[in-house]
């Protein structure tokens, strides 16, 4: 867009209103306009629950016999009913293997998925397995709804879990087997999704790693992005620290984290900033971070687990059907909250002109999950975020309030040289909001910031809580975890222009 102003040189005040009314077209012209709502909605999710085919086996026969229930407790349908009750909106079911078991989920636990999806119209139920992976521990494994989807896990779990084949195969228990893996995923027409579950749970300290560790998430990623998408950042078992009733004697920490301790219930590798997570993010990976239930058997009932929903919810933000789902999953468009304590954040990062006198199109906003592309030099970036703080009781019969968003921010530096590392020495917190500096109408809050003079490739990423605590502190055997509520959003990429 051009302007002309014509003028005698000798005219001041018709400079002066040529001034002012370039002004204030070139204002208008600085302000991005938003993306046309494209009718996605924020869904609540979990991809890690256990049903009656998450069981146990007879030894004394050859091949060991499966038994029904021998680990998970209760039908899909219950599980369905439940998260239903708890306003999700998208689940999978995620059993674990074992000798064989490739065929229990072929033949037994397949068509009871089938059931269920016809009696619950209005859930997106997706089949997958809690993936039993060479060489580390658990992982989710989300199949794409399709026609042949049974075949599908069928034949991913019957190659590649560790634990299926009979008589066992110790020597397939290498991280060979695992990129061989995500190799013949990453080819399938329609490629499943794999996320790391409660990636420090074995870490026998902060700082160390057990079954899981920074190289093999790396080379798990550059091998398949698109199906290796990341990992678990609020594992299951949160309610493992609660009491079944007045006669137990102790409690048990959240997550069953016994020797790497969860933060405000979130892996460690999550809620310290500047750690693994970040780490990974400073590379510039599309490493994405969700919550689950992990649920087995309900913690009433003798165990420690949630419903479905009841504590921890994953948001992706998608049309309400099975692909834009699994699409979304993959694009990273997510956040994680525990106890309801929001139940929308949208986190909008925008150029902003750097120079009253530059006429060049800013760049298209970005949201959670996308990338925000400069377009000048040093460029100021002005970002918006959005949360609901809903005027309800969770399922604890309480209505928490959020005391504070915080605003992280790492440099993008590329490929670690030691993939070991799991350090992000430039992530830090920003800046720190309350109710002093966020605006509200009704249940919904927006909070506004300028990040001045960008020239590096970055990352935002967003928390907030209800606590007091400016860091997540480590959690306590036996504390509440109802009282202890954290969200966190999916990061937004910066691509600078350094010339």
């Amino acid at each position: 867009m051009k302007h002309f102003v014509t003028m005698k040189s000798n005219s001041i005040g018709m400079l002066a209103t040529a001034i002012a009314i370039f002004s204030v077209s070139l204002a208008s012209c600085s302000q991005p306009m938003d993306s046309p709502d494209d009718g996605r909605k924020w869904l609540a999710g979990d991809h890690h629950v256990h049903t009656e085919f998450s069981g146990g086996y007879d030894t004394k026969l050859d091949p060991p016999a499966f038994i029904a229930t021998g680990d998970g407790t209760y039908p899909l349908s219950l599980h369905v009913e439940n998260a239903q009750k708890f306003g999700l909106k998208w689940l999978v079911t995620t059993d674990h293997g074992g000798p064989l078991h490739s065929i229990v989920n072929r033949d037994q636990a397949y068509p009871k998925l089938v059931e269920t999806r016809a009696a619950f119209p209005n859930m997106l139920l997706f089949y997958g397995m809690e993936f039993d992976t060479p060489q580390a521990d658990h992982s989710t494994l989300i199949i794409p709804k399709s026609n042949e989807e049974a075949q599908t896990l069928f034949d991913i779990e019957s190659r590649f879990s560790k634990l299926d084949p009979w008589p066992e195969d110790k020597a397939g228990d290498t991280e060979e087997k695992m990129i061989a893996a995500l190799e013949y995923m990453k080819a399938l027409p329609e490629p499943p999704i794999v996320i790391k579950n409660h990636p420090s749970r074995t870490a026998p300290k902060l700082g160390a790693w057990g079954q899981d560790t920074p190289k093999e998430m790396r080379s798990w990623n550059d091998t398949a992005p698109g199906v290796m998408i990341g990992f678990e950042g609020a594992p299951g078992h949160q309610a493992a620290s609660l009491q079944e009733d007045s006669s137990q004697s102790t409690k048990g920490v959240r997550g069953a984290y016994h020797y790497t301790k969860t933060r405000g219930g979130y892996d460690p590798a999550v809620a310290i900033v500047g750690g693994l997570w970040d780490s990974l993010l400073s590379e510039g990976r599309r490493w994405w971070m969700t919550a689950t239930s992990d649920s087995h058997t309900h913690y009433t009932e003798g165990n420690i687990d949630f419903w479905p929903g009841e504590y921890s919810k994953t948001y992706v933000k998608a049309h309400e059907d099975y692909k834009d789902v699994i699409d979304q999953l993959r694009n990273g468009a997510i956040f994680t909250v525990t106890g309801d304590l929001i139940t929308e954040l949208d986190v909008t990062a925008r150029e902003v002109k750097s120079s009253w006198l530059s006429f060049k199109k800013l760049a298209k906003p970005a949201s959670i999950g996308g990338t925000l592309n400069l377009t000048g030099k040093g460029a100021d970036v002005t970002v918006t975020i959005r949360f609901r703080d809903p005027l309800s009781n969770n399922a604890n019969g309480a209505n928490p309030q959020v005391k504070r968003v915080d605003l992280i921010i790492g440099e993008i530096t590329g490929k670690a040289a030691d993939p070991t590392t799991a350090s992000s020495p430039t992530s830090k917190v920003v800046e720190r909001f309350d109710e002093r500096t966020w605006s509200q109408d009704d249940d919904y809050f927006t909070i506004t910031y300028t990040l001045k003079d960008i020239k590096s490739n970055s990352y935002i990423r967003v928390r907030g809580t209800n606590t007091d605590e400016l860091e997540p502190e480590e959690d306590a055997k036996g504390e509440d975890p109802w009282h202890d509520l954290w969200f966190y959003s999916n990061p937004i990429f910066i691509e600078a222009k350094h010339k």
